[in-house]
């Protein structure tokens, strides 16, 4: 009889928080990469000196552009705020959420560029798919980072998961060109801490054993969640790192910050976060639009118009019953010739998922936008969402378009004058 093989170590939990390394500013220097390596903030409304520079037309116009030919921060007039600088500019001060202003005093040097939300929205696609290819289990944090279970992925337990990391570091870098920062520990509040430690393109693996010597020495600040306000009264309090916040007793945290903040700046100074990667969350609203081969006329392409509101309509209606919700607020978009975009709402007085309701109630929003210019594009959206039943049952109602809300109407609402 052959010996008993010997057993699998158990896993243990390890949560990863994957950061883009100063994402607006990376994804501007893959169009403009002449700048690599200078001083360059992100921010502010877009003026007349951006324009011009777009003017250049194709990426090797761009890449080509000569450096002094960029507008500098210290010639920039406004009340903007800076959404991120690379690290050389944030060598002098310069970060996130400061103004503009304050900004180009401490480096007036520093080239700015506006932010292009469609070409930061494509590499945050981009990249967020990449890792799910890898690790499925993903939790989005927004536009630059994200939450991954590494527990059951295969790597996601060598090294802690730095074998994984690198991995998916790689890969995004291969897709995209970006590098991020990769933390993994036992959960998402460590693991938040981690990714800050080891950047840009860095990898920190946090253990339970590591509390003491690599998480107690930072200052409260680093735990996500404790903002400014409770951060100065920490500071008043002679609290200053987690340790030393570790180290206060329980009750007498919850003393000074209310029952239910005090018990969790303990157990966040201790490490302990029980919350689980969340792949999915409810959605806020859903949408069907299309923007067409060519510009379209409210009366002269009534019918074709018309023939691509009510499938929209109807496909939102598949979408609602799908996945398995009710909308009580019915919604349109127009994008006319000028690219200048109107949106209206409706809301019901009950939930539906059925096309022809929403056909009628986005018809009613049809009546309260210029109809004039032709149309580039067109939308239909759902929100005020609930799960059938959940809500109260709801009754399909015909809508009038006496008053901003449906009401009960006979099936005779005349819509002729629209398509």
């Amino acid at each position: 009889m052959s010996a008993p093989s010997p057993s699998t170590p158990a896993k243990i939990r390890r949560i990863a928080h994957l950061d883009m390394d100063a994402f607006f500013a990376s994804v501007e220097l893959l169009r403009y990469p002449q700048l690599k390596g200078l001083p360059v903030v992100i921010g502010g409304g877009w003026r007349k000196v951006d324009e011009e520079l777009r003017a250049a037309q194709g990426e090797r116009a761009l890449r080509f552009i000569p450096v002094e030919s960029f507008p500098l921060l210290k010639d920039y007039v406004g009340r903007g705020v800076i959404t991120t600088a690379t690290y050389a500019a944030r060598q002098f001060g310069v970060g996130s959420a400061m103004g503009m202003m304050k900004a180009a005093k401490l480096c007036p040097q520093a080239i700015v560029l506006p932010v292009d939300f469609s070409e930061i929205r494509k590499y945050s696609q981009l990249f967020k798919s990449t890792i799910t290819d890898i690790a499925p289990l993903m939790q989005d944090r927004g536009v630059d980072e994200v939450y991954i279970d590494f527990t059951d992925v295969p790597g996601g337990q060598r090294e802690g998961g730095r074998v994984l990391a690198r991995l998916i570091q790689k890969a995004i870098f291969e897709k995209t060109g970006l590098t991020c920062s990769v933390g993994v520990a036992p959960n998402k509040l460590l693991a938040k801490m981690a990714s800050e430690l080891n950047k840009p393109n860095g990898i920190s693996i946090i253990y339970e054993a590591d509390l003491q010597e690599k998480i107690w020495p930072l200052h409260v600040r680093k735990i996500n969640g404790i903002g400014p306000k409770s951060g100065d009264k920490l500071a008043r309090l002679h609290i200053h790192t987690i340790g030393e916040l570790a180290a206060q007793d329980p009750q007498w945290l919850i003393d000074n910050f209310g029952k239910a903040t005090g018990a969790w700046m303990h157990e966040a100074a201790w490490g302990r976060d029980d919350r689980p990667v969340v792949t999915e969350s409810e959605p806020v609203s859903m949408s069907r639009e299309t923007t067409f081969d060519r510009d379209l006329h409210a009366v002269r392409d009534k019918a074709t118009l018309g023939a691509i509101f009510t499938d929209l309509c109807e496909r939102l209606g598949e979408d609602l019953q799908r996945k398995g919700y009710v909308a009580k607020t019915i919604g349109i978009k127009l994008r006319y010739d000028d690219f200048k975009i109107a949106t209206r709402d409706q809301t019901s007085d009950t939930y539906t998922a059925d096309g022809k309701t929403i056909r009628q109630l986005a018809g009613l929003c049809l009546k309260r936008v210029p109809l004039d210019k032709k149309l580039r594009l067109l939308g239909v959206r759902a929100s005020t969402l609930a799960k059938p039943g959940e809500e109260g049952i709801y009754e399909q109602k015909m809508p009038t378009p006496q008053s901003g809300r449906a009401q009960t109407a006979p099936e005779s609402i005349a819509t002729d004058q629209l398509f």
